[in-house]
């Protein structure tokens, strides 16, 4: 602005620099802007190029203000003054200098200025367009009339129109969807031009059968696809990816956030925490990385953004909070202000009084707040609304005051976070931004409330939660959630095979085999996260042996048994032993001839300790200081050798909860739990607490309630808390097992702990246990019992 003021006279500064914040925009943008004014002052005068396209608007935009000394841009070539202006490169043309070099014309062959291009992409002269007397929103709405005879012809003829309003483009439409109609019914990431998409999603919108809205080649999501990769229409995040370059600050590996002097690239966290971009926070008074712009100026991230009053201590206008004591407003210097006391004399930290008459907090008198404003809540003691109060009127923003016309289950949803136990957890949760945008859109009806609408939506483990939590409330139904992720993961995967015959294998591999047992093994049950983790592991091991195979020229039929060998051996190999089930599965289904053996469990590798068990066995039944849960899922785990992922899934229905007994169900046959465990289990289905805010309306079936409500807890935290414990659990279990094995037949066991006979008949083996003489026992035992009774 000082450098414009010094040349141009006509304009008042305040008006300049009002036009000058215009054009500028970002800090990035007007540093560049007047990096390039400071080196090359004479482009003010001259309007001259080469300069970068924001002087060329700076220019502009003060002329139009009204300046008369600036030059207006002049044109490279014929050097006439412009009043808008097109680049090619760092130089400014007017238009008929700007427009491409005459060229021979398809069809008469002169060489002329190119007025238009045909079908084909040829250039024509303004005397031959390509045009053969149809009106192409004609051509495009006879088109979809073939997909929906019942589409009103206004309706598409309209999305036409505003999705290409100029008629060349509205040709170019009709062209490219004649050809290719297909582009309507989901390749519309092959769309030519951007035009098409927004067609799509305008006749898809207005509710036109047949649409059907395509989903990015990269990431198999439905959402917006306009920007260009290898001939495809991609994602905002594909195309981030694809940009992916390593940070000259910080070596990082992400998107350029922009690029140094030099031309290097610059990531968002260097690009903020660079000092050009640090500013003076209004609030502290350092120099930091701007959190909040206010009218006021910027905040950092240590200074919560507050309203500006008169502060209740200095009397001077500054942004100021309310003080926990008395109430009134305290700017940031009075609360760190230190001075004696008026009243005792002692230095302290000055809570009220003035600056003549500072007061330190023992001399203070409270003010005591016996209501909230809003609801008259006695219980709450700070100044303002309480937390219900502000809860409420957060939900009133995003979900609109209680109407009928609310979804029944978003109104559900309303009334359990208005009356959750805590309310400001749950306030914390609606203002975070991947969920307060969601429900506004499904409040507002901008979006469906069903699995397959919140599926449009980057995955993410905030959207996650709260789908969990609308199916918690009865807004959704509830859904195997991992089968539907495992599904979109081998969609995905599939689609990115270019190789037909290999997709064609791992769609055999994956979906006939993986998938197909996995539905029969669990029967109906939900797959756990361990089968998610396994099966998506054993499709990347799939691919990452073929892909070397292809690497090599080799196929699944020609490799050979040296050709595994080597890549057995070679270090860039990934997945080798998973790899292994993958090929054990194609040798058996005769599409190759190479085997790699199953690697067979041998017993447990750790060093069994008894003796350490017991001595953990013994702090959880007698420690009172650890919580139930965990003491209970411990000693199931010690006691009756039951894994994380077995622990976690029990619940309250396993539980028989007798009188005089206590019975756990872990397979066939019930456990009579003895005491203290028993008080234990009785305790832990009393008292079970989820650590679900939100969601949770009903008492959790689940043992072992986790964080998202209606779900138990993961074995990941299971695990975790049974380390904090001191407990391994593989090898607690392993030890667990042995021991049990030396005590019980193996069918007995197997029936009891719920584990497979041919897992029990192993672990006898192991342990050496032998009960080829238990029938002979128990006949004996018997006559003893009788005896006994008969005495007695």
């Amino acid at each position: 602005m000082d450098l414009v003021v010094a040349v141009e006279q006509q304009l008042e500064p305040d008006r300049i620099r009002a036009v000058v914040a215009s054009v500028a925009g970002g800090r990035s943008k007007s540093r560049r802007l007047a990096a390039h004014l400071a080196e090359h002052p004479r482009v003010l005068n001259d309007g001259r190029s080469p300069a970068p396209r924001a002087v060329g608007d700076l220019l502009i935009a003060l002329r139009t203000a009204g300046a008369q000394t600036v030059s207006p841009p002049c044109c490279a070539e014929c050097g006439r003054q412009m009043r808008v202006l097109q680049r090619r490169g760092q130089d400014w043309f007017c238009w008929n200098c700007g427009r491409p070099q005459h060229k021979p014309c398809a069809v008469c062959g002169n060489t002329r200025r190119v007025a238009s291009r045909d079908r084909a992409g040829r250039p024509r002269c303004g005397k031959c367009p390509d045009t053969d007397g149809r009106n192409p929103v004609a051509v495009i709405g006879a088109l979809i009339a073939e997909l929906d005879p019942q589409a009103e012809r206004e309706t598409v003829f309209d999305a036409v129109r505003r999705s290409a309003p100029q008629p060349s483009y509205q040709q170019k439409l009709a062209w490219a969807l004649e050809s290719h109609p297909a582009l309507l019914t989901g390749d519309g990431y092959l769309a030519p031009h951007r035009a098409i998409l927004k067609l799509i999603d305008l006749l898809h919108e207005a509710g036109i059968v047949g649409i059907v809205r395509p989903s990015c080649p990269g990431c198999n999501r439905v959402v917006r696809i306009d920007k260009p990769l290898n001939g495809q229409r991609v994602c905002r995040m594909c195309i981030s990816h694809s940009r992916i370059e390593e940070c000259s600050g910080c070596g990082a590996r992400r998107e350029p956030a922009t690029r140094d002097v030099q031309g290097r690239p610059v990531c968002p966290n260097c690009l903020v925490s660079d000092p050009a971009n640090l500013e003076t926070c209004i609030n502290c008074g350092r120099r930091k990385v701007v959190d909040t712009r206010t009218p006021d100026g910027p905040l950092c991230q240590s200074c919560p953004s507050v309203p500006t009053a008169t502060c209740s201590i200095c009397g001077e206008e500054k942004p100021c909070g309310v003080s926990r004591v008395t109430g009134g407003p305290w700017c940031l210097d009075c609360q760190r202000r230190s001075a004696p006391c008026s009243a005792c004399g002692g230095v302290a930290a000055v809570v009220s009084g003035t600056l003549d008459q500072p007061l330190c907090l023992d001399c203070t008198v409270p003010e005591v707040w016996h209501t909230c404003p809003t609801c008259s809540d006695p219980d709450y003691p700070h100044p303002g609304q309480c937390a219900r109060c502000l809860i409420n009127l957060r939900l009133n923003e995003l979900l609109g005051p209680p109407s009928n016309a609310l979804h029944p289950g978003l109104e559900a949803l309303r009334h359990n976070i208005a009356t959750t136990e805590y309310p400001l957890t749950a306030k914390r949760w609606l203002n975070k931004p991947s969920v307060s945008p969601v429900l506004s859109d499904l409040a507002a009806g901008r979006r469906a409330l069903t699995h397959a609408a919140l599926d449009e939506l980057p995955d993410s483990p905030p959207l996650a939660h709260l789908r969990q939590v609308l199916v918690g409330v009865g807004a959704l139904p509830e859904r195997d959630e991992y089968m539907v992720r495992l599904e979109r993961f081998l969609t995905g995967l599939l689609a990115s095979q270019q190789d037909p015959e290999q997709r064609k294998v791992l769609h055999r591999y994956a979906i006939w085999h993986l998938v197909r047992r996995l539905r029969r093994r669990n029967n109906g049950r939900p797959v756990t996260p361990q089968q998610f983790a396994s099966t998506r592991q054993r499709t990347h091991a799939a691919v990452a042996f073929l892909n070397w195979l292809t690497a090599h020229g080799l196929t699944l039929e020609t490799c050979r048994q040296a050709d595994l060998d080597r890549w057995l051996t070679d270090d860039s190999a990934t997945y080798r032993h998973t790899a292994g089930h993958f090929i054990r599965w194609a040798r058996t289904n005769k599409l190759t001839t190479v085997h790699v053996p199953a690697v067979r469990w041998n017993g447990p590798t750790p060093p069994l300790d008894e003796e350490q068990r017991w001595n953990v066995a013994r702090r959880l039944l007698h420690d009172d200081t650890l919580k139930p849960e965990d003491r209970l899922a411990g000693l199931l785990l010690l006691l009756y050798a039951q894994g994380a992922s077995a622990i976690h899934r029990l619940t309250t229905e396993d539980v028989e909860i007798g009188a005089q007994h206590v019975r756990l169900h872990l397979g066939d046959a019930p456990v009579q739990l003895p005491e203290p465990v028993a008080h234990l289990a009785r305790t832990v289905v009393a008292n079970r607490k989820g650590y679900a805010t939100i969601g949770a309306l009903t008492p959790s079936r689940w043992l072992f309630p986790g964080g998202q409500p209606g779900r138990p807890i993961s074995t990941t935290q299971l695990t975790q808390r049974l380390n904090r414990l001191g407990i391994r659990p593989n090898q607690a279990r392993s030890t667990a097992l042995f021991q049990l094995a030396t005590e019980i037949p193996a069918a007995i066991l197997a029936r009891t702990l719920g584990i497979h006979t041919d897992v029990a008949v192993a672990w006898q083996r192991l342990s050496a246990g032998d009960w080829a003489t238990y029938a002979a026992e128990v006949s004996q035992r018997a006559p003893q019992s009788l005896q006994g009774k008969r005495r007695t």
